[in-house]
């Protein structure tokens, strides 16, 4: 059992690192068609050409699902669940308490949520592919909690 919560937790941490990793290379490397929207408003639908990626890690995670269903992998269940459980996460704090794609949260007003809101704020400052900076989602600098 404690196998499988250390595997869930491994997963939910390292998927930080994986958004950090994606975001800065591939997002604003050489898929960066599909992530400019996020930047730059370049049309009237409520969906982005970057929410593709929302659906890549969802893949990903059911991927994983199969293959504990499958008695392919052991722990294909606590890594399915870790990814997933991290995709709720950065959606209910990307998409939802930042960006505001539903009106919810907005009172939220404590240290953490300012630093959050400071460092995506100074990643979006830069519309073009280049020069970002701040790539992560749920570890911020420090330099944003001041």
């Amino acid at each position: 059992m404690w196998l499988y919560v250390l595997v869930f937790f491994f997963t939910f941490f390292f998927m930080e690192f994986m958004a950090w990793f994606s975001h800065k290379y591939i997002m604003h490397g050489f898929l960066w068609n599909l992530h400019a929207d996020h930047h730059k408003k370049d049309h009237d639908s409520w969906f982005e050409r970057n929410d593709t990626f929302f659906i890549f890690y969802a893949i990903v995670s059911i991927i994983f699902f199969l293959l504990w269903k499958n008695d392919i992998l052991e722990v294909g269940l606590a890594i399915g669940l870790g990814i997933f459980a991290y995709g709720l996460t950065y959606f209910l704090v990307h998409d939802i308490f930042i960006h505001q794609r539903f009106k919810l949260f907005r009172n939220s007003n404590n240290r953490y949520a300012r630093a959050v809101r400071r460092a995506h704020k100074m990643h979006h400052k830069h519309i073009g592919k280049g020069n970002g900076e701040c790539f992560g989602m749920l570890i911020v600098p420090f330099k944003y909690f001041k």
